[in-house]
């Protein structure tokens, strides 16, 4: 299949359907969930900016301090490495954040560049900067350059998802699920979808009884 990208809801409908196929229990969550989301969104430095600042806090906190960098005109990579530390300090920015985003915006990252590169190479370039790890990497493979093989085996609602589906006594642990990912190759980006869909679902039960 080689370095395929998911581009449209058709392209998640056919890996949807494919892990069906290979998977009863999948084809079974798959009718709880529905139709799996796109879950795109363009790439360039936004999206790693988007991740630094979602890092350990509420989708509405990051919300808000995103809000107040585009208000003050922080938006771009070029405005950012401009902005003094007390210009981020003031949209809400912890300092170790502040540290993070000044070393991406100084970066000089070749964005269309990573579009041809192997996964793996653009994991290696990713998490060579401050402030980016493998799932933060993994997280921008699969949403802004949607590729569609790649999971991200340290997400915590992955793997709480798959114990619940797969009937596991744990959640699978990093090197266990990523080896049970294998299976699910060349659509573990699209499994992902399906698991973080399955999660969603099942809390949002739990939270109406």
């Amino acid at each position: 299949m080689g370095q395929y990208v998911i581009t449209t809801d058709a392209d998640v409908a056919e890996g949807a359907a494919w892990l069906a196929r290979a998977e009863p229990r999948f084809a079974a969550a798959l009718i709880l969930t529905g139709p799996l989301p796109l879950r795109r969104r363009a790439d360039g430095f936004a999206a790693l900016r988007d991740a630094i600042i979602g890092q350990q806090v509420s989708v509405a906190s990051a919300r808000a301090i995103t809000a107040r960098m585009l208000a003050a005109g922080l938006a771009e990579e070029q405005a950012v490495a401009r902005a003094s530390e007390d210009d981020l300090r003031l949209c809400g920015l912890s300092r170790q954040k502040i540290r993070y985003l000044l070393s991406l915006a100084e970066a000089g990252l070749d964005y269309p560049g990573l579009r041809h590169l192997p996964d793996a190479d653009v994991i290696a370039r990713l998490t060579a900067l401050h402030g980016i790890g493998q799932w933060t990497a993994e997280m921008y493979l699969m949403s802004a350059l949607g590729r569609a093989d790649v999971f991200a085996a340290d997400d915590l609602a992955l793997a709480e998802a798959a114990r619940q589906i797969f009937d596991l006594p744990d959640r699978p642990r990093r090197k266990a699920f990523a080896q049970m990912a294998l299976a699910w190759s060349p659509w573990r980006a699209v499994a992902a979808r399906l698991l973080w869909a399955y999660y969603a679902k099942v809390k949002s039960r739990e939270g109406v009884l």
